[in-house]
C-alpha cells in the first residue's frame, strides 16, 4: 500500500515517542488518522524502512541512490552528433563504445533528438573523374563513325546462380513460439554464365559455357570455341551486312587469341579495348545489355548516349 508523507512521518515520531515499539506505532496510527477495525496500517517493515531513512537521509521519503541521468544532455547529443558526422559507416555499438554510454541510449539520441536513420549502401562500379569523359568521347566516336546502314552486336555474358537467392527483410513466420527456420546455402553457390549478342533486329544467344553438364570458367580458349562453333554460324544465317561487333575489356575478350579471331571475322567493324573503335572502360550501361540493371543506372545509360545503343 502506498502511504503519504504525512502518515510516513507521523510513524517515526511515533516510533520513537513509545520506545522503539512498532505495536504502539501502529496502535497511534489507527487513532490519528481515524482508521476503521482491521483498517489497513503500516507493517514493521515499512516502520523499520521509513526509520532507516530517517537516520540516514534526514527524511523518510527513500531518495535516488543512482547518479541523475546527464546521458540526454545537449552536449552529450552534440557529441554524438560530430561524432557520428565523422564517421558515418560505423555501427551504433561502435560509436557508444566510443562514447562509454549503453547502446539503448545511443539509439534514442540518433532516433529521437538527432532523427538520423541507418540507410543500406548499394555496391556499384567505381569510377574515376575521367571514366566520366572517356564515356562521352567513346558515344561520340561511336555516332561520328558508324555509318547509318551499321548493324552493331552488343554482346556480353553474366552469371545467373541457380541454389535461389532469399530476400529475408520480406520473410515473415507468424507463429507462437520460434520455429528456428534456418535458410541453408553453400558459400560459393553453383551458377552458370550465360552469353548472348543484341541487335537491334534479333538477340543471338543464349550461350551456355559448361563442360559435362558443369559452368566453367571464361577463358581466351572457350570464348574462341564460342566465337567459331555458335557465333559465327547463327551469324551466317542471318545473312547481314556491315555487322559490327561490340564487346567489353575483358581478359578472355582481348586475348591475342580471340582478339585475331574477331579482327578476321569483322575487319575495321571490331568496337573493343584494343579494337578499330576504343570502348572506354567501366562502361556496362552504354549497352543494352548492361543498361536496365536498376533504374539509376538506366538514367546514367540514356543520359550519355541515347542514340548510340538504340539506333
Amino acid at each position: 500500500m502506498r502511504w503519504m508523507s504525512e502518515q510516513c512521518a507521523f510513524a517515526v515520531e511515533a516510533y520513537f515517542s513509545n520506545n522503539h515499539s512498532y505495536v504502539a506505532v501502529q496502535r497511534a496510527f489507527h487513532t490519528h488518522f481515524g482508521i476503521k477495525p482491521r483498517g489497513p496500517v503500516p507493517d514493521r517493515k515499512s516502520i523499520v524502512l521509513w526509520v532507516e531513512n530517517f537516520r540516514t537521509t534526514g527524511s523518510v521519503v527513500k531518495t535516488s541512490s543512482g547518479q541523475q541521468r546527464t546521458i540526454m544532455m545537449p552536449e552529450n547529443v552534440e557529441e554524438v552528433r560530430q561524432l557520428i558526422l565523422r564517421s558515418p559507416r560505423c555501427s551504433a555499438h561502435k560509436h557508444a563504445v566510443a562514447l562509454d554510454i549503453s547502446h539503448r541510449s545511443m539509439c534514442r539520441i540518433l532516433h529521437e533528438h538527432l532523427h538520423f536513420h541507418p540507410y543500406k549502401m548499394v555496391v556499384v562500379q567505381e569510377l574515376l573523374p575521367h571514366d566520366f569523359q572517356n564515356r562521352v568521347t567513346a558515344c561520340e566516336t561511336l555516332l561520328e563513325t558508324l555509318p547509318p546502314d551499321a548493324l552493331v552486336f552488343f554482346s556480353d555474358e553474366a552469371h545467373f546462380h541457380i541454389s535461389g537467392y532469399v530476400n529475408k527483410q520480406n520473410m515473415c513466420y507468424w507463429s507462437g513460439n520460434n520455429p528456428r527456420e534456418l535458410h541453408e546455402r553453400p558459400l560459393h553457390s553453383d551458377k552458370v554464365t550465360v552469353w548472348c549478342a543484341l541487335l537491334r533486329v534479333g538477340v543471338t544467344g543464349p550461350y551456355f559455357f559448361e563442360e559435362d553438364n558443369h559452368a566453367v570458367t571464361i577463358n581466351s580458349q572457350r570464348f574462341v570455341d564460342m566465337i567459331k562453333n555458335f557465333f559465327e554460324p547463327a551469324l551466317e544465317k542471318m545473312h547481314l551486312g556491315n555487322v559490327w561487333f561490340q564487346q567489353d575489356g575483358a581478359m578472355a575478350h582481348t586475348a591475342r587469341a580471340s582478339m585475331t579471331v574477331l579482327r578476321a571475322k569483322f575487319p575495321g567493324r571490331l568496337i573493343s579495348l584494343r579494337g578499330d573503335i576504343l570502348w572506354a572502360a567501366h562502361s556496362p550501361y552504354l549497352t543494352p545489355c548492361g543498361s536496365f540493371y536498376g533504374d539509376t543506372s538506366r538514367q546514367r545509360f540514356l543520359n550519355i548516349a541515347p542514340q548510340t545503343c538504340f539506333s
